[in-house]
């Protein structure tokens, strides 16, 4: 296998992706591609992507580990904030998708720790401490709140997870290939809890009396966890989330990615007669 990182030169073969700004383009604004094996946004555009650890520059090497600490530490937040309501959600069919949530979130944070062992006795001594890390102690807020009543989990699954698909998303077709590749399963898994999340708050706010809580409940719980999904995004203006474009490991800034999700969900909860609070209403991170 050659391992030139030069731009490829020449004609395009027939049947050849479009040129990597067209594709970036297309990726910024949330669509998607077929795989390709060049970067295709920041310094690096066109060269192939890094398959392994050993040719990741220091930089990059330092933020894919933290990126990858911070995702796997949410995955393994979420499995103990879920677990108690495994036997205690209204519906046994609410049980079984509550059982569907755990496993994934187990998935994905073995997946995160598959991508942290590339590189080696650092990346293993992460796993160690994500592993034994207890509840309460996580590095964002959002998972530190325990789930008080029902209609916290439909809100978290709601709103938290579909900042994490957010997240995932800005991964897709990275620079780093083994982390681009992990991206569509993970992604095709997470939609299950954002349809789930967004049901569980239209059961509420039209309930007639056969489910639980009520739209007051749904309309609180919106309150609650909103502005921590806000918060998730990061700093705006941050220099980290510029410094990952550049190194083609994540598409969008985290103010791009805040737009984007708040235009995808204001007609959603809208739509259920519910609403969203100001956009600095009781936020920890601007």
């Amino acid at each position: 296998m050659s391992t030139d990182r030069t731009a490829p030169t020449g004609v395009a073969e027939s049947g050849a992706p479009p040129p990597a700004p067209v594709l970036s383009k297309l990726l910024k604004d949330g669509g998607t591609i077929e795989p390709v094996r060049e970067i295709l946004w920041g310094t690096s555009a066109g060269v192939r992507k890094y398959e392994t650890a050993h040719e990741i520059p220091e930089e990059m090497r330092k933020l894919i580990i933290r990126l990858m600490v911070v995702q796997a530490d949410t995955e393994f937040a979420s499995i103990q904030q879920h677990r108690p309501w495994l036997d205690k959600a209204p519906t046994l069919e609410d049980r079984w998708i509550e059982a569907r949530i755990v496993a994934d979130e187990a998935r994905h944070g073995l997946q995160a720790c598959r991508i942290l062992k590339d590189f080696g006795k650092e990346g293993d001594a992460y796993i160690d401490e994500l592993l034994a890390k207890p509840e309460g102690h996580h590095k964002l807020d959002a998972f530190n709140m325990k789930f008080d009543r029902w209609s916290d989990v439909g809100a978290f699954t709601c709103f938290v997870d579909r900042v994490g698909v957010y997240q995932l998303r800005a991964f897709q077709e990275c620079s780093y290939g083994p982390l681009a590749r992990a991206m569509p399963l993970m992604l095709s898994e997470e939609q299950l809890h954002l349809n789930f999340g967004l049901s569980v708050l239209r059961r509420m706010a039209k309930n007639s009396g056969d489910y639980y809580g009520d739209k007051e409940e749904a309309q609180a719980s919106i309150q609650k966890w909103y502005p921590r999904a806000l918060d998730m995004f990061g700093h705006s203006n941050s220099e980290t989330s510029r410094k990952a474009i550049d190194l083609g490991l994540k598409r969008w800034t985290n103010d791009e990615a805040r737009a984007m999700y708040i235009k995808e969900l204001t007609p959603m909860i809208e739509g259920l007669g519910l609403h969203l609070p100001p956009i600095d209403f009781d936020r920890h991170i601007s």
